[in-house]
């Protein structure tokens, strides 16, 4: 479904990522590891067109990434979170959902001033759609709530929400357990499979916390310094002497 390149960035002079490439497949859970700085979420700036490579090759079903801006990525099927979490802090919880799913609306502003009735039916349906998956995330109680008012672990519930609000088929979570204590930590992994089950989605994951990693990937790749030091399986991961050395320290149970 997705496939990396050698993609390489420098910033500053400080060579970001060099030459790394990955694949993934349809409806796999897929993790990036690595230390702080190792260039994470780097990938995941240039999958969705925040960041450009200096060399390299993205590609999406088929598609060039690399030629399309950030909003023509989100419509081919690809939305994220953020390591730092990016919700609309003055708008209500139901309202950045609903942001998330314009990208499927229609009714531009000259329909709505109209008066058109498709588009009231439409904005209907999506308020019903963002309803539906507050309640599928257990949110339903703050729809209304200024999401800035909310503790991390339900702003980044929502900022799930919104991602999947615009029906992505490949859904990048850029750190979605940090800040999170052991028991939600727990319940995020179990909604993470269920949710590649239940929606047929590809999950793309970057994330510190070893627990979630090892316990939902089918694979792992491992960066270090801006390089790809491994690929496996989780088992083979955590026995890699490479990857014990440069990130793990010991290997995991």
């Amino acid at each position: 479904m997705l496939g990396v390149e050698d993609l390489s960035i420098s910033f500053g002079g400080l060579a970001a990522l060099r030459s790394v490439s990955v694949e993934v497949a349809e409806r796999e859970i897929f993790a990036l590891i690595g230390p702080n700085g190792a260039g994470k979420s780097t990938v995941f700036n240039i999958i969705t067109g925040l960041e450009r490579p200096a060399s390299g090759r993205v590609r999406f079903l088929g598609e060039d990434l690399l030629v399309l801006p950030p909003h023509e990525i989100a419509r081919l099927g690809i939305a994220r979170t953020f390591q730092n979490t990016e919700v609309f802090r003055g708008l209500s919880v139901l309202d950045n959902v609903l942001v998330g799913r314009h990208i499927h609306l229609r009714g531009g502003a000259l329909r709505g001033a109209l008066g058109a009735a498709a588009v009231g039916r439409e904005e209907s349906a999506a308020s019903d759609t963002a309803r539906a998956l507050l309640d599928r995330l257990g949110l339903a109680g703050v729809a209304g709530v200024p999401a800035g008012s909310l503790p991390l672990g339900l702003q980044k519930r929502l900022e799930l929400a919104r991602a999947l609000a615009a029906e992505p088929r490949l859904l990048l979570l850029d750190e979605p357990a940090g800040g999170l204590n052991p028991t939600e930590t727990q319940a995020l992994m179990a909604l993470i499979v269920r949710l590649r089950d239940e929606r047929a989605l590809t999950i793309l994951v970057v994330e510190h916390d070893m627990e979630l990693v090892m316990g939902i990937s089918d694979r792992i790749a491992v960066l270090d310094d801006g390089r790809k030091i491994a690929e496996g399986r989780p088992r083979e991961i955590v026995t890699d002497p490479a990857v014990v050395e440069a990130y793990l320290g010991s290997a995991v149970d």
